[in-house]
């Protein structure tokens, strides 16, 4: 996507390539993607489990397995480019301060012999130099930020003494401790029921505006993303195959592999259907993918989809897909019957 001026870019990927040594074997689990983040906007980065989602964020916090590199291609952030980091001293000054994650599984994230006051102050005194009193003071303060009833008495207390809930509601105010520019949400509603993940999701919301947070949420539930992203960003193999603003890939989607992933919502299903399952499972990433990754997948690939890797087709100056169906010369496929009642929905809507 391409820099406007009324967008500030805060974090600019280019061309990234990202390996990893597997049992002798090189997997190649991002493979070429460039992509900008805006200063302030929600980012949400959806696709199955395996299509590199969690890979590809992990390379801004430096947080990738001791097996993967950055093998080529550049993340540029505050005129440092990230993917040159080698050590945990040049990473110091990113993590938590500027980038910070939060992951999926929130007892994975806490010490369960230490307090939560205690962890909430230890991010506090290495990132914003708070001790004592001001550190407690400050850690409360982000408990009653972050939900978080009575937050005087629960400083003092351990992660077993929280529901599921509540520990996301630590994990996060761990997060904001450290007061980042970018917080990267790692499926963090999905060990969640479903009216907490509403809580959680509304929260980060709340914290972002308040804060003035860039946001990036990780996950393969698109019906999640609906409410709280600006824009949408598909991945698929270890590539984005579509980007857009969330209205364009909900009500236009252009890639056969988005048509797929919003036709299995089950919200969207058709009464007395079937329910859509996408056929077949992801490609290799030991072997070299040729053409478009999804073919294999797509009962509606063209010969070409097998031969050659789609470009990036623009569908407008803020939506484009990598798809040879938008090339002019490609015949005309209509998208599946569910996209058509989206669209329908949202012309009913529009009356």
């Amino acid at each position: 996507m391409e820099h406007t001026p009324e967008k500030e870019v805060i974090l600019s990927v280019k061309d990234l390539v990202v390996k990893f040594n597997l049992r002798g074997q090189v997997l190649t689990a991002i493979r070429g993607i460039s992509m900008d983040l805006y200063k302030g906007e929600s980012l949400a980065i959806v696709g199955e489990s395996g299509s590199g989602k969690s890979v590809f964020t992990k390379n801004f916090i430096g947080l990738l397995d001791k097996n993967g590199w950055v093998d080529s291609g550049s993340i540029l952030y505050k005129d440092m480019d990230l993917a040159k980091f080698k050590t945990e001293k040049d990473w110091i000054k990113i993590r938590g301060k500027e980038v910070a994650m939060v992951m999926q599984d929130p007892m994975t994230s806490l010490n369960p012999l230490k307090t939560v006051g205690w962890q909430i102050e230890e991010a506090l005194e290495l990132h914003q130099q708070l001790k004592g009193e001001a550190a407690k003071k400050k850690a409360i303060e982000i408990l009653s930020d972050v939900g978080i009833p009575d937050p005087a008495r629960r400083y003092g207390q351990y992660p077993h003494e929280f529901s599921g809930g509540m520990r996301q509601r630590v994990v996060i105010a761990i997060a904001m401790a450290c007061n980042p520019r970018i917080l990267i949400c790692d499926e963090p509603t999905t060990a969640l029921d479903v009216t907490i993940q509403a809580q959680i999701l509304n929260l980060i919301k709340d914290l972002k505006e308040k804060y003035d947070l860039t946001t990036i949420y990780i996950t393969h539930d698109l019906g999640v993303v609906a409410n709280v992203a600006d824009r949408i960003a598909v991945m698929y193999a270890g590539d984005i195959v579509e980007i857009g603003t969330c209205e364009e890939v909900f009500y236009d989607p252009k890639h056969p592999y988005t048509w797929a992933l919003l036709s299995s919502l089950p919200q969207l299903g058709i009464k007395g259907q079937d329910l859509y399952a996408i056929k077949g499972t992801p490609p290799n990433l030991f072997n070299q993918i040729r053409g478009d990754a999804f073919a294999p997948r797509n009962p509606q690939a063209l010969k070409i989809d097998f031969e050659h890797r789609p470009p990036y087709f623009e569908v407008s100056p803020t939506h484009k897909a990598r798809t040879w169906l938008l090339d002019p010369r490609a015949p005309k496929i209509e998208p599946p019957e569910v996209i058509r009642h989206i669209r329908e929905i949202k012309r009913g809507g529009a009356q």
